[in-house]
C-alpha cells in the first residue's frame, strides 16, 4: 500500500461532524498517512489547530480565504501573526483571489491577499493559493513578493498558465477533477508536467472525483486521483504516490517517516 499525503483537505468542515475520526480511520487504511488542513477564517483556526496534535499526521495551516470575505473581521489580519508564531503552522493557507462570484470584493480581497504574502515571507513559510478567474493576477502577485514557494491548489488553468507556475518554483494541487473524462486540458497537462511540481489533494468534502460523483468527498478517495495520474503519466503508482508524498514532505516541511 503507498503511503500518500493529502496536500489540501478542510477536516474541521462541519460536514464531518461526529464521524471525523471514522473518516481519518478510512484515510489511513488505504495509506492516507499525512493530511494538511488549511484554514479559511479566525473561526477555523482554533478548530484546526485542535485537531492537528502531535503524532496525529495532521498538519495545519492558518489564512483568510477570499470566498469568506463576509465572515473576516477588521482585526483578523492583525491576529493572523500570532497563529503563526504559536501555532506551528506548514503554511499560510488557503489564500488568494477569486472574482468568479459576482458582487465579489475584489480590493478587499487583493488587499489581504498582499498582506498574507508578506507574512509568509515574514515567517518563512510556503502559501497556499485558491485562484478561482484569477490565476494571472495570483501569479502576477507572486513573481511580485520574491522568497514565496507553495502550492496552487485544485489547478484549472491552462498548460502556459502552468508553466509559469512551475518557472518560479510553484506547485499544482491536483484532486478528483482530474478522474473526470472531459477535464482533457487538466489531464493533458498532468500527464506530461515535471512531476517534482505535482502534488496530490482531496480538498474534501468538497470535489469528489468521479467514482464518487455527487456525494460528499473524503481523504480516503485519494487513491483514485493517484490511480488516475499514474495511467494519465504510464507510470507505476507506488512511483508517483513517493514522488508526490516526498513533494509535500519537501514543501511542508513534513516528517520523512
Amino acid at each position: 500500500m503507498p503511503k500518500l499525503a493529502d496536500s489540501h483537505v478542510h477536516l474541521d468542515d462541519a460536514r464531518f461532524d461526529g464521524e471525523r475520526d471514522a473518516v481519518l480511520e478510512r484515510a489511513r487504511a488505504v495509506g492516507v498517512s499525512m493530511q494538511v488542513i488549511p484554514g479559511t477564517h479566525a473561526a477555523s483556526w482554533p478548530r484546526i489547530h485542535a485537531l492537528c496534535g502531535p503524532g496525529s499526521g495532521l498538519f495545519p495551516a492558518y489564512g483568510m480565504h477570499p470566498m469568506f470575505m463576509h465572515q473576516h473581521q477588521a482585526g483578523d489580519i492583525k491576529v493572523l501573526p500570532h497563529w503563526l508564531e504559536t501555532g506551528h503552522p506548514v503554511a499560510v493557507g488557503e489564500i488568494g483571489l477569486d472574482f468568479y462570484q459576482e458582487g465579489h470584493d475584489a480590493e478587499g480581497q487583493r488587499d489581504i491577499f498582499r498582506q498574507q504574502l508578506a507574512l509568509a515571507r515574514e515567517f518563512d513559510l510556503p502559501v497556499i493559493l485558491h485562484a478561482r478567474a484569477a490565476l494571472d493576477e495570483v501569479t502576477s502577485a507572486l513573481r511580485r513578493t520574491s522568497g514565496l514557494r507553495g502550492v496552487v491548489h485544485s489547478f484549472s488553468g491552462s498548460q502556459e498558465q502552468a508553466e509559469q507556475l512551475w518557472k518560479i518554483g510553484f506547485h499544482l494541487g491536483i484532486g478528483g477533477p482530474v478522474t473526470y473524462e472531459r477535464a482533457q486540458r487538466l489531464r493533458r497537462i498532468v500527464s506530461s508536467m515535471p512531476v517534482e511540481y505535482l502534488l496530490l489533494e482531496s480538498d474534501a468534502p468538497d470535489q469528489p472525483g468521479a467514482a464518487h460523483r455527487g456525494e460528499r468527498n473524503e481523504p480516503s478517495y485519494l487513491p483514485d486521483v493517484l490511480h488516475c495520474i499514474a495511467e494519465l503519466r504510464s507510470m507505476d503508482p507506488q512511483d508517483l504516490a513517493a514522488a508526490t508524498t516526498a513533494n509535500v514532505t519537501r514543501l511542508f516541511g513534513l516528517p520523512s517517516r
